[in-house]
């Protein structure tokens, strides 16, 4: 922005009245998996995934890069620092398929793949 001009305003998503501020994200032809009244919403799925993990690892849980709904209850992708070093770019991680039942518990994981924190995923 060049001096002098004016400040654009950001723009917000519309919504329209019955949406609910939810879009439909799921694909053409497939259901999305029916959850039952008193089962964890993504939020608190992504939480439970990361905190349950920690506690088995003995690491706090970097990031969820995803988090998926299953017929069994939720699927995360964790990402985990299993070794520190200098500079951090040069970091060991971990990423672990978690599989979290409809209740939120953890019921299994998974490590998937290894690497270093500045390695970019690249297409072949």
């Amino acid at each position: 922005m060049a001096a002098g001009e004016p400040a654009r305003p950001r723009r917000t998503p519309s919504r329209t009245a019955g949406e609910g501020g939810q879009q439909d994200r799921k694909g053409p032809g497939r259901p999305a998996p029916r959850r039952r009244p008193g089962t964890p919403g993504a939020a608190a799925a992504m939480r439970a995934a990361a905190e349950q993990l920690a506690e088995l690892l003995g690491r706090f849980p970097d990031s969820v890069s995803s988090l998926k709904p299953t017929d069994e209850g939720w699927e995360a992708q964790v990402e985990v620092v299993e070794l520190e070093r200098i500079p951090d770019t040069t970091s060991v991680m971990a990423s672990y398929r978690v599989a979290l039942d409809e209740e939120g518990q953890l019921i299994s994981y998974e490590r998937t793949r290894r690497y270093s924190r500045g390695m970019i995923d690249r297409l072949t």
